[in-house]
Order: structure tokens, then sequence, then C-alpha cells
């Protein structure tokens, strides 16, 4: 019997290799002596970056391009990420704001109206200054026709929307204005890795302007929350979320917020920021606008984003060895129905079945009423690597049907988070699938965030705090701080960031004096290394 390649060596890839499945097999390993395989070499243990990078690989999610620094998102991915738009455009409408688009070119001139957002992406931008290409000598292509003024490839929009904010307000009455983007932006990095820090990337950027500080505060951090929501509820990933210090704040912001969530190697994750910009932008770029007593002013700002980062993110929370772990609310389809057959009249009894079974389950409900999606896969390969497949992929539920299973008027149903298969009932099998899909989407939260919580630790000084962080991964030290520039230099060698001040007060109250300079203090900070 032969052993597909770099497959595990399980049960389930046995019995798929034959059709019918006339029996079921006891869980053992073929190969008599060694390990049992896993679908991802090498392993999370042996090499996290590399395991990251098979993974996505496996899953079949996107691959590098030949341009440098930029990814391809293929079909799997995509489906991913059109279903993390899906659920926040929702949301953002939900909170009053409108979508539009604004030019992927922002003139070098708008960018130094705002020196400190300049100098933070500075290094980073892309730089347009030919505007046509023209034959040379050798046979080749040359830039000619040199721009009046360079043009910056956009790395953010806060430049050029506030240009255009510029035009639109001119009295109290054209504000609140809030505006949304999709966008892909560009920041030339010298080190990438796909979804988490590409050249190019894909993002949403909120831009909005009020007549007061206090709605510009209220708009910062109920879009802080909404990301928060929307990582905890849909993503299953538990995140912290709090306000950055002054060397990890965006540039030219006034606060900075995020929500930060702990990988499976214990590192931090900023996974989304919300920005209170104040008037500072404003100024920069002439926002101003007639209150109500006629007095002219300057508006206040505010920015928030979200990126391709997110599907890093699911990644590294959830999958394990054998490929990705979706939760079923963000995932492409919750079901694949793989049928098993040996002979023409076996398939028509089979894929009659499953298709009966298909519309059943189509129409069951999970979550909030999200719809279960539900697949079909009849293609002609092996039953083992197809299974394989879906395992890589992550799909939460794979449901075989074979003739002994329509004898049965029952299907074999595996879970991808906790590997459990068993034989069900049709009718217990529609009537629970939403209910299965429901727990798997808490469960997998529950895991992540214990693994957050057995890898955070008080620590009380600095000592301590180093002595935390002499193991590669470390995960969330959580000390008493104060905003000090020293700070930073004292963590450096460590190789460790502050991640944030936490909004939560549980998490954020003080009861001594600061770590690093011994200032009294009323606040902690959430310490870790990142990416």
């Amino acid at each position: 019997m032969a052993v597909l390649p770099n497959e595990p060596d399980s049960c389930e890839h046995v019995h798929l290799l034959y059709r019918p499945r006339n029996i079921r097999f006891k869980c053992v390993t073929l190969n008599m002596g060694k390990k049992q395989k896993n679908a991802i070499s090498p392993t999370r243990s042996e090499d996290y970056p590399e395991w990251y990078q098979q993974v996505i690989k496996a899953a079949d999610l996107a691959e590098i391009s030949p341009v440098r620094g930029c990814m391809v998102i293929k079909p799997w991915g995509w489906s991913i990420w059109e279903n993390i738009q899906r659920v926040l455009d929702v949301k953002f409408k939900e909170t009053g704001h409108e979508n539009a688009y604004f030019p992927l070119f922002i003139p070098l001139s708008y960018m130094e109206k705002e020196a400190e957002h300049v100098k933070g992406f500075a290094k980073e931008c892309a730089v347009v200054t030919h505007h046509r290409l023209e034959a040379d000598p050798n046979g080749g292509l040359r830039p000619a026709g040199k721009l009046e003024e360079p043009l910056i490839v956009r790395p953010t929009s806060e430049t050029i929307i506030g240009e255009m904010y510029s035009r639109w307000i001119q009295s109290y009455r054209d504000l609140p204005i809030l505006i949304n983007q999709w966008a892909n932006v560009v920041r030339w990095e010298l080190r990438t890795r796909l979804f988490l820090r590409t050249t190019e990337f894909l993002w949403q950027e909120g831009h909005t302007a009020h007549a007061t500080e206090e709605e510009a505060w209220e708009e910062t951090i109920q879009m802080l929350h909404v990301y928060g929501d929307f990582a905890e509820k849909y993503m299953a990933m538990p995140v912290i979320r709090g306000e950055k210090t002054a060397t990890e704040r965006f540039p030219g912001a006034v606060s900075t917020f995020s929500i930060e969530a702990m990988m499976q190697d214990r590192k931090a994750l900023q996974s989304g920021t919300s920005h209170f910009l104040g008037q500072n932008f404003s100024r920069a770029q002439n926002i101003r606008f007639q209150d109500q007593n006629g007095q002219e002013v300057f508006a206040w700002t505010t920015s928030w984003g979200i990126s391709t980062r997110l599907i890093g993110a699911l990644v590294m929370t959830h999958s394990d060895d054998d490929g990705l772990v979706l939760p079923p609310r963000l995932a492409p389809r919750q079901v694949v129905i793989l049928p098993i057959y040996r002979n023409d009249d076996e398939r028509t009894s089979v894929l009659e079945y499953c298709d009966s079974l298909m519309a059943a389950l189509a129409q069951q409900t999970f979550a909030d009423g999200q719809a279960v999606e539900v697949k079909i896969d009849d293609r002609d390969m092996r039953g083992g690597e197809k299974n394989w497949l879906h395992v890589k992929r992550g799909v939460p539920l794979r449901i075989e049907v074979g003739p002994r299973d329509i004898a049965n008027d029952g299907a074999f149903v595996a879970r991808r988070d906790t590997g459990k298969k068993q034989a069900m009932d049709r009718g217990e099998l529609i009537a629970n699938v939403g209910t299965i899909l429901d727990e798997m989407q808490q469960g997998l939260f529950d895991r992540a965030l214990a693994m957050r919580e057995e890898n955070t630790q008080v620590v009380t000084s600095l000592p301590e705090l180093e002595e935390y962080f002499k193991s590669p991964g470390g995960g969330f030290a959580i000390a008493n701080f104060s905003d000090q520039p020293e700070v930073e230099k004292i963590l450096k060698p460590l190789k460790v960031t502050t991640r944030c001040i936490p909004v939560d007060e549980e998490l954020s109250a003080a009861d001594g004096p600061c770590i690093f300079t011994g200032k009294a203090t009323q606040k902690r900070a959430v310490f870790a290394r990142a990416y």
C-alpha cells in the first residue's frame, strides 16, 4: 500500500485512497517504528519563521512576485481578505462612514507640509521622477520626461486627503466628514515577509474631520474598539487595546492607539491602529472652518487602519503543524463535502446524496445569521491528496460521504480545530452544523486566550524583566512604566519594545514606581518582542 509523499500517515489518509470506504480503519501509523509526519515541515517548534512561510505555501494563500518585496495574493488568500473587507465595511458604514477613493500619487510638496510626518516615512517612500520611457541605443528602455515635481507613491494618505478636506470644509455645517478608502500603499521595506511586511500591501484607511476635540477623541476610541471587537469576534484573536508611547506613535499624531495580539511564538503583532491627529494635519493642510460663533478655527482630525497583515495574524494565531486553521466566521467556506465511490453507479448515488446534503447544509446559519458556505469537491484526484489539501487550507469541517454512509443515512465528519472525527446521522449533522461552527469559533478564541495568559507575566523590577526575556520568544511582560526617552534605550539590547499602555484599567493601573526610571507612575505598559 503506497503512502502519498509528504502526507501524514493517518487512518483518514488510508481510507480515502480506496472507493468506496467499506470499513472504518482504526487510526494507526503505517510506517511502523517511524514518527508520524506532519503536513508542514519544519514544524513550529523547529523553525517558526520557516513554518509560517510553508503554511502560506501549503494553504495556497500567496506567493512572492517577480517584483521585489511584493506578493501575489492567490484566490484562497484573497477570499479571506474579501471576508475581512466585507465585515469591516459593514461596521464602518454602521458607524456613519462612507467610502471614497483618493490618488495613488502624492506631490512631494504635500508631504513637505508636515515635517514630523515626512520624517517618519522618508526612508520608506517610493518616488516617481519621470513620466515616460524611450528607447536607448542598446535596444532597451530608459526613463524620459522628467517631472517638474516628484510624486510619492502613497505610503499613507493624510496629506493628499487633507488637501481635499481643506477644499471641502468651509463651515461647521460641513462637519463631520467621515470617509474610508480601501486601497493599496507602498512602503519600501528592506526585509519583507508575506502578509506581515511587504513593499506593497492592501489596507483600509479612515480619515475623519471634526468640529471639536471631543468628537475627534470619541472617533479615535470608537474605531479602536471596532478593530478590537472584529479581532476577537471574527478572527477569534484576543487583543490588548492600548495607547502607544511617544516613540511608537504614528508620525505627526498627538496620540496613537493599537490592538496588540500574541502569536504562537509569543511575539506581539500590532494588528490595527487608530490615531488622534489633533490639529496637526489641519494646520499643515490648512483645514479651517467658520464655527457657530463666526470664528475661523482649525478642524480636529483622525485616521485609522488595518491591512492584509491580518491574514498573517490569522496564520500565526491558530494554525498548526498540518497547515492553516481558520476561524469559521472568516473561512471562505465552512464545509467541504468529499464524495467517495468506486464506479459510475456508486458515483451517481453518492453525488445525488451529496447534492441533497449540500443544499440542506447551505440553508443553515451560525454566529449572527451567517450562512454556511458549502462545496462538493469531486475532482479526479486521489482521496488522501484531496483530503489533505483541505486540511492544509484550514476548512473548518470536512464531510466524507460513501456508499456505507448513504446506507446509514449519515456522513463522516472531521473538525479542523481539534482533529476530532466521527460518524454522524444526516439529520443530526444538518441540525447541529451551526452549533458546531459556533463551538469551533469560540474554542479557537479560548485556546488563543489561554496561550496568551500562560505567557503573560507581571514584572516588578528591571532585572526581572531582563530575566523574563532571556528566552527566545518571551511573551508579554506587564510592568509599571513612565513614558520617558531612556526607556527605549534600556529595552533596545533586549530587542523588546513597549507595545502599549492598556486602556483597560485593570491591566494598566500601577502600584509602584516605574521599573526603568524609578519615577512615580500611575500606569503599566505591555512589553514584548514584536513583528
